[in-house]
């Protein structure tokens, strides 16, 4: 392209800049078509069609003003004014569908555009109408006259109690249809929301709390709109306040927000127009940033901080460790690992620090594992431990105690989390030192700090032989000899963690015989003794979880029916943090842990070498074990563990999930037990710990407890309404060559339970691709897991999808039902005869394949009809049935054997056999007789 030609070309385009600001759009049109014949640079060619496009809106030339748009965002998908003329004209042209599309995008480029949001809400209500014909427009205004009625008496501080209520339920229901939603929109829901925030009467705020969340759910462009619009301080603010209703109300909105910018970035993106749609991840980091900014603020209430982390906890790590990207963590931790540190690091009896719940500072241990666990290589995770290293070793360095207190507080946190990290940091110089002299501290605060430092570090192999060796004499004197209970309870438990170093096993105690009894009979004291605070109590749990290693300890625990009790009522209360040790002290009782026995060749080896052998206690035996899971049961634990379940806190970790998945299928290992879970709620809770916050052992038990139950029960009592599909998956997870053959066994009975319920069931099974892993059993070695896997296709071979299977060609599903009809055990004949039965009579082009399958298929048949078993007798005579009517052949076939004299015998009732059975054959001889086969005396 020549200089004058890009000259004559820019000299065109500004005479038709001139001409469209004087409103002279012939004259502009004229110019931009001119500069387009001599333009060759793709770019200037995008300007001068969008140029050209509003030329042709001013003229109402709608269809021209659409296209040049269109070319115009060929070359540029990201042109929000080429767009935005391209909306107009759709609407203009009756195309509403497509401007809203239009529109909607220019609004998610740049949410503060009025002129994008205006547009928007005019297409809206144009679809209503186009949607809804026999709607009038005075209907439309009366709604929305109504949705203004709301605001008003919501703002209006005179107005009666009763009405405000009504109009805050209104609006909340309003807000959950999408037409609703955009109604609220519309009408300047947001600027109107913004005022009742600011309301200081509780039912207001929630009620504008809740209408956001139905205006954000699954809505990423309005979700943004109302991000920016209200901006993430407020919303902040909002959940950081006292009122606990309030900060729970715009926690849930902050998560609801999050998923629908989150599911926005994930959708598939096809095609140029889909291309330019944003990834909101600037709306998404300054949501994130604000959380990080009230972790440390003096201003936010304990609950609102324990929401912030929470938020942080679920949406900051990578869902799957499959995805590579842990941008969003490294983020986090680049901007805000200070913050998290400075809340951990609080003490707060100290002044100076945020107010804190119980449950805070357990929470940041959670947040900081999950951030540490989503680090990629030593290099990040070594950058992680620095930061850690500098922001400890700042506070330890500094003179006077509190800011070492700071220092060893935080380093506890760390224990309690990534505890590699809290592990490196205790062995700082001088750090382990000055936990043991704080322990000897005249000062309460100062021995607490250090006490529970010295208990989380103690469960470090390499820390607690240490300590065994300079701190058990330090705890006992504290424990006998402070004047704080909350002291002397800790130390306690300190003594407890120290006292169980063996575990399970018998032979390798710490303490002299009758030290854990006595250890434990004053932690269950404590339990009980109501004047104590709840977080005094909740460490007397974590003592009984270090001491039921013990069996006796055990025994005496469930024999204790006040203690049980009390140790419930800590379960379903305020404070989380007992959750873990109320888990590990019922798994502990229940045996429920995983013991791997020693292989006896071995254990000779290691005597003869004299090496230690692990020993079991005599009351771990399974007739004790049986007997403490029926008191547990008696003492109300299922409804403990149900409550545990329900709770929406960090403290609920993964490793808690399973605890507690491990108990439940112990207390349904019982056959006549499982009706009582079932009762209380334990099925339903079961459904939850098979998802993904639980740990890959945990959801496996619990899957394997739901198929205990699905076996036993039935499945549409126990799991009542929609919930009976939720069973199918957790129960097929256990089809897995990583599970065991009772795991595998236990899922195929349960879903043979399942199958024959409803189609719908199957075609759930069918769905989740279940059928070829039930094939794949039916060739198990194991007999009791091949005639289960064959009883499971019997009941789903009532689906057309898998008589497909059986009908096409080139494989051997039929040869194998032929084959298992004659085999030994029985439950394996009866499950594959019936299968044939059923098959045959849905398919009967099926039965002329039979004779193909093995040349021994008429023996095979003849031997159920004569079985003295009636059910296999009866599956016999209904495949011949099926057989003989399929085809005259067939028929022939069968009566040149002594198939004709056995079906004469059985029609007769000779055999014993009964008249279902003896109809049959009955059937079967007229039908020959029909074909002309036999004569009426029988013979051929």
């Amino acid at each position: 392209m020549t200089p004058c030609l890009l000259q004559d070309s820019a000299a065109l385009k500004e005479d038709g800049n001139n001409f469209f600001k004087a409103g002279d759009m012939q004259g502009a049109v004229s110019c931009y078509s001119k500069a387009l014949k001599l333009c060759d640079s793709p770019a200037e060619s995008a300007v001068l069609h969008r140029n050209r496009s509003a030329c042709y809106l001013n003229l109402e030339d709608f269809s021209r003003a659409e296209a040049d748009a269109s070319k115009a965002l060929d070359t540029d998908p990201g042109d929000v004014k080429a767009r935005f003329r391209r909306a107009q004209a759709f609407q203009k042209l009756g195309r509403l569908d497509q401007a809203f599309l239009d529109a909607q995008r220019c609004a998610q480029l740049e949410p503060k555009n009025k002129a994008f949001q205006d547009l928007m809400r005019q297409l809206g209500a144009q679809i209503q109408q186009k949607v809804m014909p026999h709607r009038l427009d005075s209907q439309l205004n009366s709604t929305d006259a109504r949705v203004q009625q709301m605001f008003s008496l919501l703002l209006d501080t005179s107005a009666k109690d009763s009405d405000r209520q009504k109009a805050a339920q209104n609006l909340v229901v309003l807000s959950r249809e999408d037409a609703g939603a955009e109604q609220i929109f519309r009408n300047d829901g947001v600027k109107l929301i913004q005022k009742l925030l600011q309301s200081k009467q509780e039912d207001v705020v929630l009620s504008a709390l809740r209408t956001l969340v139905g205006l954000c759910t699954g809505h990423q462009s309005r979700t943004m709109a109302i991000v920016n619009e209200l901006g993430m301080g407020q919303l902040c603010a909002v959940m950081g306040v006292e009122a606990s209703a309030v900060a729970l109300a715009a926690c849930h909105l902050l998560q609801v927000m999050f998923e629908a910018l989150t599911e926005g970035m994930k959708r598939e993106i096809r095609g140029k127009d889909e291309a330019i749609l944003p990834e909101p991840s600037k709306e998404l980091r300054s949501m994130l940033r604000h959380l990080l900014e009230m972790l440390p603020a003096s201003n936010v209430s304990g609950a609102g901080r324990d929401s912030a982390i929470n938020l942080l906890i679920k949406q900051v790590p990578r869902k799957s460790l499959k995805n590579p990207d842990n941008s969003l963590t490294l983020w986090v931790i680049d901007q805000g690992l200070k913050n998290i540190l400075q809340v951990a690091g609080t003490v707060p009896e100290l002044t100076g620090g945020p107010p804190l719940t119980d449950n805070t500072q357990m929470s940041c241990s959670v947040l900081l594992s999950k951030l540490y666990d989503d680090l990629i290589g030593d290099k990040e995770r070594d950058n992680f431990f620095k930061l850690c290293e500098e922001y400890v070793q700042k506070y330890f360095s500094q003179p006077g105690l509190d800011a070492k207190l700071r220092a060893i507080q935080t380093v506890s946190v760390l224990l309690q989390g990534p505890s590699h990290v809290g592990n490196r940091a205790l062995e700082m110089s001088g750090m382990m030192d000055a936990v043991i002299s704080l322990c000897a501290s005249e000062d309460v605060t100062h021995q607490q700090v250090a006490v529970e430092a010295l208990i989380h570090a103690a469960g470090k192999a390499k820390r607690a032989s240490f300590i065994t060796a300079n701190g058990v004499a330090l705890l006992k004197d504290l424990y006998k000899k402070s004047e704080s209970d909350q002291i002397r309870v800790r130390a306690l438990v300190g003594l407890c963690k120290l006292g169980s170093a063996g575990g399970t096993d018998f032979s390798m105690k710490q303490f002299a015989e009758g030290s854990t009894l006595r250890l434990s009979k004053q932690c269950r004291k404590w339990l009980c003794n109501d004047s104590l605070p709840p977080t005094s109590r909740r460490w007397s749990v974590e003592g009984l979880a270090y001491l039921t290693f013990d069996a006796d300890v055990k025994e005496d625990l469930v024999e204790d029916k006040e203690a049980l009790d009390a140790m419930f009522k800590l379960a379903k209360s305020e404070d989380k943090t007992v959750l873990f040790a109320v888990g590990s002290t019922l798994v502990n009782c229940t045996n429920s842990y995983d013991v791997e026995k020693p292989d006896p060749q071995m254990v000779e080896l290691a005597k003869y070498a004299k090496q230690h052998i692990p020993e079991d206690h005599p009351k771990d035996a399974p007739s004790y074990v049986e007997k403490r899971l029926m008191k547990l049961l008696e003492a109300g634990v299922v409804s403990a563990l149900v409550c545990m379940v329900k709770q929406e806190s960090p403290a609920l970790t993964e490793a808690c999930r399973e605890s507690i998945a491990r108990v439940f299928l112990a207390l349904v290992e019982r056959q006549e037990d499982r009706g009582t879970v079932v009762a209380q709620g334990g099925g339903k809770a079961l459904i939850p710990l098979t998802s993904d916050n639980n740990t890959s052992v945990g959801k496996t038990k619990a899957a394997q407890a739901l198929a205990k139950i699905t076996i036993t029960s039935n499945p549409e009592i126990a799991f009542p309404g929609e919930r009976i599909y939720e069973v199918v998956r957790p129960l097929i997870s256990l089809l897995s060559l990583e599970c065991t053959l009772l795991q595998n066994f236990e899922a195929l009975m349960g879903l043979t339970n399942l199958a024959g319920i409803s189609e719908r069931l199957r075609q759930k099974i069918i769905k989740e691709k279940a059928v070829p892993k039930i094939e794949g059993y039916m060739f198990e070695e194991h007999e009791l897991v091949r005639a289960s896997a064959t009883e499971c296709m019997c009941n789903m071979i009532s689906s057309t999808e898998v008589q497909k299977l059986y009908l096409a060609t080139g494989n051997d599903r039929l040869k194998l039902l032929v084959l298992y009809s004659g085999e030994e055990d029985e439950r394996l004949r009866k499950a594959a005869a019936g299968t044939l039965a059923m098959l045959t009579a849905e398919q009967p082009e099926l039965c002329a394949r039979i004779p193909g399958t093995t040349t021994h298929w008429l023996e095979i048949l003849q031997a159920l009809l004569l079985s003295e078993i009636p059910d296999l007798r009866h599956r016999g005579v209904v495949i011949v049935q099926n057989m003989m009517q399929a085809e005259k052949s067939l028929a022939e076939k069968l009566m040149e054997s002594e198939v004709l004299e056995i079906l004469s015998v059985l029609a007769k009732g000779g055999e014993g056999a009964p008249k279902s059975i003896s109809n049959i054959a009955q059937n079967c001889l007229d039908k020959a007789l029909y074909y002309g086969v036999i004569r009426n005396n029988g013979a051929l």
